[in-house]
C-alpha cells in the first residue's frame, strides 16, 4: 500500500507522485521529492479535473486515479463501528434500539460504498439529529407542515418543490425513516435508485422498515457525498447539515455526534479543518 502524502512529505514516493502528475499534464514544478506548495497546487488541480475531493492529500483514492485511471477505495472505518462505539455518539439513547438497527444502517452504508470516516460519521450524526432514538420515525405534526385546525400535513400538499400534487400527498409522503425522506419526488427518485421500482410510491410506509430506512439514508448521502466532504474539509458543519436537511434542524445534535466520532476515529487520510465560527 502506498503511503498517504500531503504537504511537508518528502522522499521517493513524493518523487513518484510528482512524476505521475507531470505525466498527467499537471506539472508540479521541480521533481525533487519535496511536497511543497507547487506539488499541492498540481495535485488539487488533478483532483478537481477528475471530480475527486480536492483536499491536496494523496491517499488511496487519488493514487489509484493517477496510476490506474480510476478512483481507488477510501480507507474504511465502517468495521470499527459497533454498538459500543455508536453509543458514545448517542449518550441519551438506549442500547437496545442501537443494537437492533445498527446492522441495517451499516448494511446500507456498505452497499453504497460509504465506508470512510467522514461519511460514516455524517450518517450517524444525521440519525442523531433526525431520530435520536435510533429508530426510523414518522415526521411529527408541527406548524411547519400543518395549518391551524387543518388536516395533518396539509401545508405539504401543494409543495411543488417536493413534487407533491395535492391532497393527500402531504400526509402520504411526509417525512419518514432515519433521514426523514419527504415528498413525492424524493420517494419516487429514491425508490428507483434503490431498485424498488415505484414501490415506495405505492407503499410509502416502507421507508420506516429498518433495512429500507438504512438503504434510504445511505442513498441520500451518496447523492451528496462530494459536496458534504467539501463542506467538512472547510470545517463548515452547518453547510454539511444543510446539504442533508435543507436547514439546521437538529444541528447541535449533529455537531455533537460528529465531533464525538471524530475524536474516536484516528484516520491518516482525513483531516477536518477547525469549525467555522457561528458568524460564518
Amino acid at each position: 500500500m502506498r503511503p498517504v502524502l500531503r504537504r511537508g512529505s518528502t522522499g521517493h514516493e513524493v518523487t513518484r507522485l510528482q512524476e505521475l502528475l507531470a505525466a498527467a499534464g499537471f506539472p508540479p514544478g521541480p521533481i525533487d521529492g519535496r511536497f511543497g506548495a507547487a506539488t499541492e497546487a498540481a495535485l488539487v488541480a488533478f483532483q478537481r479535473a477528475h471530480e475527486l475531493l480536492a483536499d491536496g492529500v494523496c491517499g488511496p483514492v487519488t493514487w489509484a486515479m493517477l496510476i490506474e485511471g480510476r478512483p481507488g477505495k477510501p480507507v474504511p472505518v465502517l468495521a470499527r463501528v459497533d454498538v459500543e462505539f455508536t453509543a458514545q455518539l448517542f449518550p441519551f439513547t438506549a442500547l437496545d434500539p442501537i443494537a437492533r438497527n445498527l446492522p441495517h444502517v451499516k448494511a446500507g452504508l456498505a452497499a453504497a460504498g460509504l465506508v470512510d470516516k467522514p461519511m460514516v460519521l455524517v450518517a450517524l450524526a444525521t440519525i442523531r439529529a433526525e431520530s435520536e432514538g435510533f429508530e426510523p420515525v414518522d415526521e411529527a405534526i408541527s406548524r411547519f407542515n400543518t395549518s391551524p385546525g387543518g388536516r395533518p400535513f396539509d401545508l405539504y400538499d401543494h409543495r411543488a418543490d417536493l413534487g407533491n400534487e395535492g391532497p393527500p400527498d402531504g400526509e402520504r409522503f411526509k417525512g419518514r425513516g432515519f433521514v426523514q425522506l419527504t415528498g413525492r419526488a424524493n420517494y419516487e427518485r429514491t425508490s428507483r435508485r434503490l431498485g424498488l421500482g415505484d414501490r415506495l410510491l405505492r407503499e410509502p410506509e416502507l421507508a420506516n422498515e429498518p433495512a429500507t430506512a438504512g438503504a434510504i439514508l445511505a442513498s441520500f448521502l451518496a447523492e451528496r457525498q462530494l459536496a458534504i466532504k467539501e463542506a467538512l474539509l472547510e470545517g463548515d458543519l452547518r453547510r454539511a447539515r444543510r446539504l442533508v436537511n435543507g436547514g439546521l434542524h437538529g444541528f447541535e445534535r449533529f455537531r455533537d455526534a460528529y465531533r464525538r466520532g471524530e475524536r474516536l476515529v484516528a484516520d491518516a487520510v482525513w483531516t477536518v479543518r477547525p469549525e467555522r465560527p457561528l458568524a460564518a
